[in-house]
């Protein structure tokens, strides 16, 4: 396949948007060099994951739905008509995902709650073999603290401080077409988040330095 230059620019250009080197990744990968892609999908994965949790999936299934949503790209490289648009494809193809399998989960729920109860009670549940080492336990009671205080955040705040909290280089942009929020207002508005947010730990007396 053959480009032009001013299809894509060239990703060493100064201040290149994480949407401008999607469009540059999949020029890429259709031309038959996949390692731009890869680098695409190092680089994006933390804010498609941040969006799909932001749906209210959970952790585990947040992993497979980003990974499916990446096959879901590769399956389609051919045929996306805009390479400029591949970073807004994903983030509403993540959307679309979570939203269906949240569906999927609360429908389930439903089912359970509505069949009739024939456990045996007599036997009991048997216990892990596995204990959860002590630096485990720590760490999951911080986390724990962690999102609790995160939920008492207006859900503003929830949704921006999870998109960037695991990205490297935070594309606000990308950030923006995620969750609607002017690009110029992330900045302050992250800060203000952050200090809600340790206010919050601070009112719950959690000691953070000795976890």
């Amino acid at each position: 396949m053959t480009r032009t230059t001013d299809e894509v620019a060239d990703t060493d250009e100064p201040g290149l948007s994480l949407g401008d080197r999607g469009a540059f990744a999949l020029l890429e990968y259709r031309d038959g060099r996949p390692h731009a892609l890869g680098e695409f999908v190092r680089e994006a994965t933390p804010l498609l994951w941040h969006t799909v949790r932001a749906q209210g999936v959970e952790r585990e299934q947040a992993d497979d739905i980003v990974q499916t949503v990446w096959v879901a790209l590769v399956r389609n490289a051919m045929t996306i008509k805009e390479p400029h648009a591949v970073l807004k494809w994903l983030l509403i193809t993540a959307k679309r995902a979570a939203w269906e399998a949240v569906r999927k989960h609360r429908d389930e729920a439903k089912r359970r709650t509505e069949l009739p109860d024939d456990t045996d009670e007599g036997v009991p549940e048997l216990p892990s073999g596995d204990p959860t080492p002590d630096v485990e336990v720590l760490r999951n009671e911080r986390d724990r603290t962690l999102w609790a205080a995160l939920d008492q955040l207006p859900d503003r705040c929830r949704r921006l401080l999870r998109l960037v909290s695991l990205a490297d280089r935070p594309d606000y942009k990308a950030i923006s077409a995620a969750i609607g929020m002017p690009v110029g207002s992330i900045g302050s508005t992250r800060g203000r988040c952050l200090a809600k947010l340790r206010d919050i730990i601070d009112d719950q007396g959690e000691s953070w330095e000795a976890s």
